[in-house]
């Protein structure tokens, strides 16, 4: 039997509330099943469970906060046998007869004169059933004022869930004529903003950050991602960010002292390369979801992911592991017409890249002066674990890789 307990899914994260289970007791679940949600000051996240097997017991009710490493739930694996269930009571002794009680003879009724007709017989009209709506997407439709008659579930029987209502509240609202509906924000922002506050106050306290900058030309990205997009429709075709991303992933790979975590005083490289993408989730407020094993997807593919992630993330859709994951985080402020920015590391990563504006600089090749399109990056490090000479090298690897997009 193995206890499912409550993820930690933030720095400074030390408890969440419970807002909807999504299994049963018997319920089979797999490695990656996306059992409950969970709610922490960076919204409402998607708890999946690592264990296979069968879920024996629900440990914590609906709206119960409980801290970090709380077991939530109990799953027996396959082919273990169920928990014993409690010893039965003894069974109470019988109860005394009571005496007999003599029972008057009864009062026979008058014969009717005449035999009255029973009023018609009118089946009940049929009520439609009400659809059943889990405690969180109720919430959730209430704050932003959707109307959950106008949806349909997903969820087991048709039960309308929490993913349901985020979904809704992603498609872009029809034109109405009738007036605005005030709304409440789907997150507290105030909330976000403390616990935004809290890591990165940390991360400047603790943390001995170093700062450098390095210009590439992404002239022959620009070349490359023409050509590769000409035969591609448009909701499949590559971005700058793609490249850049997996520029990073494989420069990280090469150089794991930026990839990984600082834990009791010490480095925990990570063989895995989960980059932490920087996502601004619409009306304010930050998070930064992992794209996992980003070293070994094709550039299609990451796009792909980079697509769905975005989306989720400013749906309120995020899972639990990919908060917990990354480890280290890519930062673009590019769209925002920003050339270059300078991240704070969260903690306990030792890391982060930025890329800002890709701009038309005078620029030298092959001994000439011309017009190049031309990319700064920055890395914010730890200092405790790298220093510049190594931040340096690793800035130059990414720089090469963008410099020649064959190579990812």
């Amino acid at each position: 039997m193995v206890d499912f307990r409550m993820p930690s899914l933030g720095a400074d994260m030390e408890a969440g509330t419970l807002i909807e289970w999504l299994v049963k007791p018997g319920d089979i679940v797999k490695r990656g099943d996306i059992v409950a949600v969970v709610e922490t000051q960076k919204g409402a996240i998607e708890i999946e469970t690592f264990q296979p097997g069968q879920i024996e017991q629900i440990l914590v009710g609906l709206n119960s906060k409980v801290p970090v490493g709380t077991p939530l739930a109990r799953i027996r694996a396959e082919g273990e046998a169920p928990a014993a269930p409690p010893p039965a009571a003894p069974p109470a002794p019988p109860a005394a007869a009571p005496p007999p009680v003599a029972v008057p003879p009864p009062i026979m009724p008058a014969p009717p004169t005449a035999i009255p007709t029973a009023p018609p017989l009118v089946a009940p009209a049929a009520v439609p059933a009400r659809p059943r709506i889990s405690p969180a997407a109720r919430r959730l439709a209430e704050t932003r004022g959707i109307d959950l008659r106008a949806l349909s579930g997903s969820g087991p029987g048709g039960a309308i869930v929490y993913a349901d209502v985020a979904l809704a509240l992603a498609k872009p609202a029809a034109p109405t004529a009738a007036p605005e509906r005030k709304r409440a924000p789907a997150l507290d922002l105030d909330a976000m903003r403390v616990a935004i506050a809290a890591a990165m106050a940390r991360s400047k306290r603790e943390i001995p950050h170093y700062y450098l900058s390095h210009q590439v030309d992404v002239t022959p990205c620009e070349h490359w991602l023409a050509a590769k997009n000409a035969y591609l429709p448009p909701d499949n075709r590559l971005l700058m960010g793609a490249l850049t991303i997996k520029a990073t992933a494989l420069a990280a790979r090469r150089f794991p002292a930026f990839n990984g975590f600082y834990r009791d005083g010490k480095l925990e490289t990570s063989k895995a390369v989960h980059l932490g993408v920087a996502i601004a989730i619409r009306g304010g407020g930050l998070a930064s979801p992992a794209l996992h094993d980003t070293d070994q997807l094709p550039l299609d593919e990451l796009m792909n992911r980079m697509r769905d992630l975005v989306a989720r993330t400013r749906a309120g859709r995020i899972r639990s592991s990919e908060l917990a994951d990354a480890t280290l985080t890519v930062s673009s402020l590019g769209e925002r017409g920003v050339e270059a920015l300078y991240g704070i590391i969260y903690p306990p990563q030792v890391a982060i890249v930025g890329f800002g504006k890709v701009v038309a600089r005078p620029w030298v090749v092959d001994g000439a002066i011309g017009p190049r399109s031309i990319l700064t990056m920055t890395l914010s490090a730890d200092h405790r674990v790298s220093d510049g000479h190594g931040g340096a090298l690793f800035l130059a690897e990414i720089g090469k890789l963008l410099e020649d997009p064959d190579k990812l």
